[in-house]
């Protein structure tokens, strides 16, 4: 798109991507980011169930929408997880204050069954649906979003994991990162769709942890808790406990550096997690050989204090 002939779309784009907020306009008929705006193209369910974009699932609601794939390797697999927890951390307000949509990028792979089955991998709670569709009504409405980007284009992994927020009512819309701390994400939604008392009040810092935490804390709190806990039991993923007596040290490091790449090696391990997990893929995350072994560090200390404090206490004392 040439910059002598930017659309609206194009405008909106950079709005968004400025991480301005469209400021309150009326979303009737003839409004700025209304159903003269917003494309009316039908989308189907993971039930199967086929809905119109804007009649549907924006027409006065509140609502919070992103773009993922079900085979994605990169940021998807991430994204899913953190906001499983925003849906959580919310409530029953999804689905009846604010409703959540995922719309495939890959509509010729994400058919509603597998929606369906991605959705049950991430144990997904009410009011928040999964969507796919042909593929040039897709493309219209991430462009209508501002939610694709040139790298959409050459590299479906490139996409942008963001998270559009908006009112359709009054016409307010910001982006988010998908991938933030989920309570922080959850507190900027809810202030920003006006929820009283959603999420206790904290600040940016305690949300996005306080500088005292170690550095390993932080990674693993940002990166990897979203799936996994060290000590606690499985969730989306295993527990890491122990994990670097279980397994080599230079095979674990190898895995949180590039598990797409040991994948698609086939490398025994990996495929038998890969199967266990419900065909889960763990993200390539882009972490430098600094923070792998940050976050192993972390891990066997977790792992240390987790066998400690369950270890039987000794009537003598001893």
């Amino acid at each position: 798109m040439r910059i002598r002939r930017r659309s609206k779309v194009g405008w909106f784009a950079l709005l968004v991507a400025a991480g301005g907020l469209l400021g309150p306009r009326p979303a009737a008929a003839g409004g700025s980011w209304g159903a003269d705006y917003f494309p009316n193209v039908p989308l189907i369910t993971q039930d199967g169930k086929v809905v119109r974009f804007y009649d549907d699932l924006l027409k006065g609601k509140s609502v919070a929408i992103n773009l993922i794939y079900t085979t994605c390797s990169a940021s998807c697999p991430l994204e899913t997880a953190k906001l499983t927890q925003v849906q959580r951390i919310l409530g029953d307000r999804v689905g009846k204050d604010v409703f959540f949509y995922s719309i495939s990028i890959d509509p010729k792979h994400d058919t509603p069954e597998v929606l369906k089955a991605y959705m049950q991998k991430y144990h997904i709670g009410p009011g928040w649906l999964f969507l796919t569709g042909r593929e040039e009504d897709i493309t219209l409405v991430a462009k209508k979003l501002g939610l694709s980007s040139l790298t959409d284009l050459s590299n479906r992994d490139g996409h942008m994991p963001s998270l559009m927020v908006g009112n359709e009512p009054t016409g307010k819309w910001v982006r988010q990162s998908a991938v933030d701390n989920p309570r922080f994400l959850a507190a900027q939604m809810a202030n920003f769709l006006g929820f009283r008392n959603a999420v206790p009040a904290r600040s940016y810092a305690e949300l996005t942890e306080p500088p005292k935490v170690d550095e390993g804390a932080r990674l693993f709190n940002a990166r990897c808790a979203a799936c996994h806990t060290v000590g606690k039991g499985d969730g989306v993923g295993p527990d890491l406990a122990n994990v670097t007596k279980r397994r080599d040290h230079c095979w674990v490091g190898r895995y949180i550096t590039e598990p797409d790449k040991m994948l698609a090696e086939r490398d025994p391990v990996a495929v038998e997690l890969f199967a266990r997990y419900k065909s889960v893929r763990m993200p390539n995350l882009s972490l430098t050989p600094e923070e792998v072994a940050l976050l192993l560090s972390h891990i066997e200390k977790q792992g240390k204090s987790s066998a400690e404090a369950s270890r039987p206490v000794s009537l003598s004392g001893r």
